[in-house]
């Protein structure tokens, strides 16, 4: 069984007072099309969440065609790296995608093409020509996963990337991506102007 793990529990500063996880986008919560771009390649859903969003992504997921769970954060505004631990702890099958909430562009076939490249490891992580590695739109063995997170918060890490070196993990390049998919899938909103700019392209 494959699942998705979006994180949702980040306070989103620079989109202003409003939670960005359930803003609307061309008419659609951006948590829900996140969830919809990923619902033809996984089972099941889990969001990850502070206690004041539940009701609203309740809301959002209502009629999804997959079984959510809300994984609600204990100790809130720790950072993505104890969101994706509370994640993936809630997990039932083996492997993950983790995706950040703002990211509603994700590309099923990326999606699809890191599942299969994680056989056999603990992660599939992509990584752009110069840039670092993307944490949060990978697949990751759940507990392989969740238990180097547990290890690196006991030391006092917030790095995302500190866990994923604990593990065996594999590259996957932007030439990858970009033969089963579009570079898109990474693009992530923090604005109101690049939600106003991403509304077009659902509209």
């Amino acid at each position: 069984m494959r699942t998705a793990v979006i994180v949702a529990g980040g306070r989103s500063t620079r989109f202003g007072d409003a939670d960005k996880a359930t803003a609307d986008l061309a008419g659609t919560p951006m948590i829900r099309r996140v969830g919809d771009r990923l619902a033809g390649v996984v089972d099941a859903l889990v969001v990850n969440c502070r206690a004041d969003q539940r009701a609203a992504i309740r809301d959002a997921f209502s009629d999804y065609p997959h079984p959510v769970s809300i994984a609600e954060d204990e100790t809130p505004d720790e950072g993505p790296m104890s969101g994706i631990r509370t994640g993936l702890r809630a997990v039932s099958g083996e492997y993950a995608v983790v995706v950040a909430c703002d990211m509603p562009f994700v590309n099923p076939d990326v999606v699809a093409y890191l599942f299969e490249r994680v056989e056999g490891h603990d992660a599939a992580v992509p990584q752009l020509d110069d840039q670092w590695f993307q944490t949060t739109h990978a697949v990751y063995r759940a507990d392989s996963m969740a238990d180097a997170c547990d290890a690196a918060l006991a030391e006092g890490s917030r790095k995302i990337i500190d866990p994923l070196f604990e593990l065996d993990y594999v590259v996957v390049d932007e030439s990858e991506i970009a033969e089963h998919g579009s570079l898109q899938t990474f693009e992530n909103l923090n604005t109101r102007e690049e939600f106003e700019e991403a509304a077009q392209e659902f509209e």
